[in-house]
């Protein structure tokens, strides 16, 4: 049968067959040069394909904290004493100087200060520098009268010998005595006495070591010295032991380190000492453990003896932590405080052994060091908050009015030691995600779930202050440099719970609620971001604003809002193995981030670099 379809028809069909196959291909040009036949050969012009998407990196970038420094010691210098000139007495400089004095410049007029050109003596760059701009500018010695050394040397050596008692070392400011006839001597001695006391008065107003150069997560303040002034107050001064205890912090926690200190030394090492790191699990044999059960057995009352007396008979020589043992051991660990789990670790021996005495005073030392960093006076109104012992503690007018528990950064995301002021409160708080945490723990959720953030309480917010959805973010493209704000929006299962305390400072740190109140009855509480999470975050709320706690409560009726302080309230976030209670008994804890051991390994490199000064 023939086709009833015309050749026109037949034709357009073609042409649309022809379209359909190659207008992917074609550009409109091109198509109209195939339908009309144009006789130029012109190339085919293809769209360009979109750019391919980048590919998500093998792994998310992470962010690291802060770390360890290996100390450096400042070199010191040899004291130049050429460029020592003898003073140009003039009417005023007389006048202004007490009587002795001037009589002591008139006894040491005639001493040719050539004699100290071969004088070999080291001493720290702003102790030089000073000491010779003093010696330059005033007419009279410090140190030395008419009859040799003065009375005023006497005192200062005195308490530079004494140094031991306040945990420094009183070989770094020893002076060779002088021969009352040797004129020349006399001024050697006088320019040794003043390096040394300077560096005394250094020494115990800031510490030797110097804390930012342990770690990152130290941040201090320099405390300065003012060595022109010292000296012209020496050479004034009629009480020159005063004046130098003066320099040592002047609070009730550093005479009770100290009286702790000598108190230490005034005893011998205990007679059971555990091996450092004793781990015993029921089941294994251990030297140590014998002397855990004596120890157990001595420190226990009568209500425990009536228990477990027999049992502890039975195996005062057994090296074998055996089963039936297994609840002696945890009456014994809940009679300490501690986590009765049965497995006797370093937190046990700790509790039920003590410390050892080189233990203790190593500690003491430590903390009586890291105290010249805060401020001689710590105010009568501060929030104290020591991370090893995992507490908070308020204290008003000289008294620790509040205390309570806390969790604080794990090992690997520290809490810092620094201090500042409390500032406000903020009540339903939003959590303002840390960089840290976004790149490290949320990020790898991201690359695979975008939408993660909406899903969960999260705000993504824009430099601009927009909020986006983290569903229209590309997180892949940014690496550890995400230009976004993520927050947690206010409410019940909002990581800082109620309330955050806050003194604003770079390390991102503040003392808040926290919906985990499990974690409280832990032993090591070495658990967070960083920050400090309170175990009565109303309490302390309550405190540093001066209110009552039911204003806490009706204030937390309502929606996200804060407060601020009327007076803003020192926080010392801080780092003591060894501290005071509020009793003055010291109480030593376990160093949770091994930080004493970097102050020990700072304060000998100090002392070996002294070691050859003269």
């Amino acid at each position: 049968m023939k086709s009833s379809r015309s050749p026109l028809l037949l034709s357009a069909t073609a042409v649309i067959t022809f379209w359909a196959v190659s207008a992917e291909q074609a550009s409109a040009q091109g198509l109209l040069e195939a339908l009309f036949g144009n006789k130029r050969s012109a190339p085919v012009v293809q769209e360009q394909a979109p750019p391919a998407a980048p590919k998500p990196p093998a792994a998310p970038p992470r962010v690291t904290g802060p770390g360890y420094y290996d100390y450096k010691v400042d070199a010191l210098v040899r004291i130049d004493f050429s460029s020592l000139k003898r003073p140009t007495q003039d009417g005023a400089g007389a006048t202004d100087q007490p009587q002795q004095q001037v009589a002591a410049q008139k006894a040491l007029e005639d001493v040719d200060l050539t004699a100290l050109q071969g004088f070999e003596i080291v001493a720290e760059k702003d102790a030089a520098s000073a000491l010779l701009a003093h010696y330059s500018e005033n007419p009279a010695f410090i140190w030395v009268d008419e009859g040799g050394v003065s009375a005023r040397a006497e005192a200062a050596i005195r308490i530079l010998g004494e140094a031991a008692e306040h945990g420094l070392n009183p070989d770094d400011y020893a002076v060779e005595a002088s021969s009352p006839n040797d004129s020349a001597a006399l001024a050697r001695f006088e320019m040794a006495l003043t390096a040394r006391v300077l560096r005394y008065a250094r020494d115990a107003q800031a510490g030797r070591v110097d804390p930012n150069r342990i770690s990152g997560y130290h941040d201090f303040k320099p405390k300065e010295l003012d060595r022109a002034a010292l000296l012209q107050e020496l050479a004034r001064s009629h009480d020159v032991s005063s004046l130098l205890e003066g320099f040592h912090p002047q609070n009730k926690q550093y005479a009770e380190l100290r009286a702790e200190l000598a108190a230490l030394q005034a005893i011998a090492e205990n007679d059971i000492v555990i091996a450092d790191g004793t781990v015993i699990k029921p089941g294994q044999s251990s030297d140590e453990f014998p002397k855990l059960l004596t120890l157990i057995e001595r420190r226990a009352d009568g209500a425990f003896l009536t228990q477990y007396g027999e049992l502890l008979a039975s195996n005062r020589e057994s090296h074998i932590y055996a089963q039936d043992l297994v609840p002696l051991i945890k009456a014994a660990q809940k009679a300490a405080g501690i986590t009765d789990d049965g497995v006797i670790g370093p937190r046990t021996v700790q509790a039920i052994a003590g410390e050892t005495r080189s233990a203790r005073i190593n500690k003491v030392l430590v903390a009586m060091e890291q105290l010249r960093w805060l401020p001689s006076d710590l105010s009568d109104r501060y929030v104290f908050i020591n991370t090893p012992a995992f507490t908070a503690t308020y204290v008003e007018n000289g008294v620790e009015k509040l205390a309570m528990t806390t969790v604080v950064g794990s090992l690997g995301t520290q809490t810092y030691f620094f201090q500042d002021e409390i500032q406000y409160v903020e009540f339903h708080p939003y959590w303002g995600v840390p960089r840290s945490i976004l790149v490290n723990k949320y990020l790898p959720k991201l690359y695979s779930d975008p939408s993660y953030l909406d899903r969960n309480g999260f705000e993504v917010v824009a430099r601009d202050g927009r909020k986006i959805a983290s569903s229209s973010v590309n997180w892949t493209q940014y690496g550890a440099n995400i230009p976004y704000d993520v927050r947690q929006v206010p409410g019940r299962g909002n990581a800082l719970g109620e309330m955050k305390i806050m003194f604003p400072n770079k390390h991102a740190i503040y003392m808040h609620d926290t919906p985990d109140k499990h974690l409280f009855a832990r032993d090591n509480r070495a658990l967070s971001n960083g920050c400090i999470r309170l175990a009565d975050p109303r309490a302390m709320a309550a405190a540093v604003l001066g209110w009552d706690r039911s204003d806490i409560a009706s204030r937390l009726e309502r929606p996200h809002s804060r407060e601020n302080l009327k007076v803003k309230v020192p926080v010392y976030v801080a780092y003591f193995t060894a501290w005071p209670d509020a009793g003055g008994k010291v109480e030593y804890f376990n160093d949770v981030y091994a930080r004493d051991d970097k102050v020990i390994a700072a304060r000998n490199k100090v002392e070996a670099s002294r070691a050859p000064a003269s």
